[in-house]
């Protein structure tokens, strides 16, 4: 069965919300429509001309990268400039590009979940917190004997999370009165007749992000014609989400074995590396991509090595003055990790959904950097 681009972005929006994004950021659809249908997907930490290519050989129709295409507004497309042969060769082949970028890099599975997966860390938390998840409470009245059927909808659709516990709500006992009027067609009751239901009031805690989502399947599984609901806000503190991740290896190991490990994990021929050699790592930051500037919260929080990429001179200089060892595993290698948890999630949430489109990882997407 055709299936539109707009499905593939809510399964990708579950995993990496939009809210994550940072300011700056621009990730969601960078071109093309959300309404195109969708057979093929490309799924690449870049998009460029070799990119691009691949995707017309093919037949891809929709391109999930990790790095946006536009990052600042444009007032042309100029196909005489790189930028602008990309956007008309992507426009011209009807190829959709969506990108989630930082959204990725703090949601709780992106790139640095990722990357302290990859290293074994235990323990983990975020490393530089930019938030903490919002939620509102659901409160909705169902006829006695339709209320499990109202709650697994609910849960299905995630809400009811609290913790690693699922399922989560209340119910308590009431009477219902309601008035059906001429146009009406009441599930109990006749028209022009007050009736007095035997109902439950069934509350629940619902994500800001999934509301909406929630509702509709709510909606779906009541047996009213209109559904009673209010929602409330809630000054609930939720888990934090934010850039980076600091944990615990299973065991203390040399500067130097942890390198090591380092390189055979991301599959890296070579790394830059520096700080104090003789020092023992147990505990380890990491932020994906280029985020040299997050290494004094690493050394808060008690890191003995922090990985990432993109590591400047003077900024190496600070962190050996400050005896903070340190890895640049390189902005592609910190990040590249994350293309096969998102073929992985997506295979899987289509199989889950009975949807018919196939999911591939891009030959072309390479490190700009040869290493010699």
């Amino acid at each position: 069965m055709p299936v539109k681009n707009k499905v593939i972005f809510n399964f990708l929006e579950e995993l990496a919300p939009k809210h994550l994004a940072e300011d700056w950021d621009n990730v969601g659809l960078q071109i093309g429509s959300p309404s195109n249908e969708v057979k093929k997907v490309l799924l690449t930490l870049d998009v460029n001309e070799d990119v691009v290519r691949e995707a017309e050989e093919n037949d891809i129709q929709l391109i999930i990268s990790h790095h946006p295409v536009l990052m600042k507004g444009i007032k042309n497309i100029n196909t005489d400039t790189v930028q602008g042969r990309l956007i008309s060769r992507l426009i011209k082949n009807n190829i959709t590009v969506y990108a989630a970028h930082t959204n990725l890099d703090s949601a709780d599975g992106g790139v640095n979940s990722v990357l302290a997966e990859k290293l074994g860390l235990k323990d983990v938390e975020v490393l530089y917190v930019t938030g903490n998840q919002k939620y509102v409470k659901l409160v909705v009245f169902v006829p006695d004997g339709y209320q499990d059927a109202v709650r697994e909808a609910l849960s299905k659709s995630g809400a009811g999370w609290i913790g690693n516990y699922s399922d989560c709500t209340f119910q308590t006992p009431g009477v219902g009165t309601f008035l059906p009027r001429e146009g009406t067609n009441p599930f109990i009751g006749k028209q022009g007749r007050v009736e007095r239901v035997e109902e439950v009031r069934l509350e629940t805690i619902v994500p800001v992000e999934k509301l909406s989502s929630v509702i509709k399947a709510m909606v779906s599984a009541h047996p009213y014609e209109e559904v009673a609901y209010d929602v409330y806000p809630l000054n609930n503190q939720g888990p934090a989400y934010g850039l980076g991740r600091i944990g615990v290896l299973p065991r203390e190991v040399s500067f130097t074995e942890f390198v090591q490990q380092l390189k055979e994990v991301l599959n890296l021929k070579a790394v830059k590396a520096g700080g104090p050699w003789d020092k023992r790592v147990k505990t380890v930051a990491v932020c994906g991509g280029s985020a040299a500037e997050l290494w004094p919260q690493a050394l808060a929080k008690g890191a003995d090595v922090y990985v990432s990429g993109d590591i400047k001179y003077h900024t190496a200089q600070d962190m050996v003055a400050a005896n903070l060892s340190f890895v640049d595993a390189g902005h592609y290698g910190s990040e590249v990790p994350v293309i096969e948890k998102i073929y992985n999630y997506l295979t899987a949430c289509c199989a889950e959904k009975n949807i018919a489109v196939d999911f591939i990882i891009s030959k072309k997407q390479k490190d700009p950097f040869t290493y010699l």
